[in-house]
């Protein structure tokens, strides 16, 4: 049996720019080869933190859950919206504390400091040791051509309109190298005052 990290497919990745995060993911649920949905949609959205889950579907669903519940619950205890940093670390602690029978995710982060407003993006193992970075991340079967991609567009400073064409471009051209992303791709372009989201279509093969 493959890696089941892989089994489904899927991709995401986040971009740093000046004042303003991206983050987008592709839109295929697959079993392998076989494509059974191209409305999967791998990015969820959690007060200021927006967290992009690649890996197998039926985990994917349980943690998008989890971390609702999570999340709904730190809002009432708390009385504030958690911020992306916290959001962070709850992902690492839920994940390693399933370690010995891990969820299999490779789940990645962002989203502005609602007080500094600043970026964060990180991303994370399956057992949850955090990734930080300042320029991207990746995640994914097709993760390899996305640093390919990354590492060529990416510039600092990006002002949101250009994260939005550098994350896009990146994503569709090494979604179309994999044969187990693709369909379709999603982004979120995240500044302090606004979230913009962007439907994309992409090849159908």
């Amino acid at each position: 049996m493959s890696d089941p990290s892989s089994i489904n497919g899927g991709s995401v990745v986040a971009m740093v720019g000046k004042d303003c995060v991206a983050i987008g993911c592709d839109m295929r649920l697959g079993m392998q080869a076989l494509t059974i949905s191209n409305d999967f949609p791998k990015i969820f959205q959690f007060n200021n933190a927006f967290l992009g889950l690649t890996g197998l579907a039926t985990d994917v669903i349980t943690l998008s859950e989890v971390f609702r519940y999570k999340v709904n619950l730190y809002n009432l205890r708390e009385e504030r919206k958690i911020e992306p940093e916290t959001f962070a670390n709850l992902v690492s602690s839920t994940l390693y504390e399933k370690r010995f029978g891990p969820y299999f995710v490779g789940p990645i982060v962002a989203g502005i400091n609602s007080k500094s407003g600043k970026p964060y993006i990180c991303g994370f193992d399956l057992i949850g040791c955090i990734n930080f970075a300042k320029d991207f991340v990746v995640g994914g079967t097709s993760s390899d051509q996305l640093f390919g991609m990354c590492e060529s567009l990416w510039e600092p400073d990006l002002e949101p309109d250009d994260l939005f064409e550098t994350l896009s471009q990146a994503l569709l051209n090494a979604q179309d190298r994999d044969a187990l992303s693709g369909w379709g791709a999603v982004v979120y372009v995240i500044t302090k005052d606004k979230v913009v989201k962007r439907l994309l279509k992409t090849r159908q093969d």
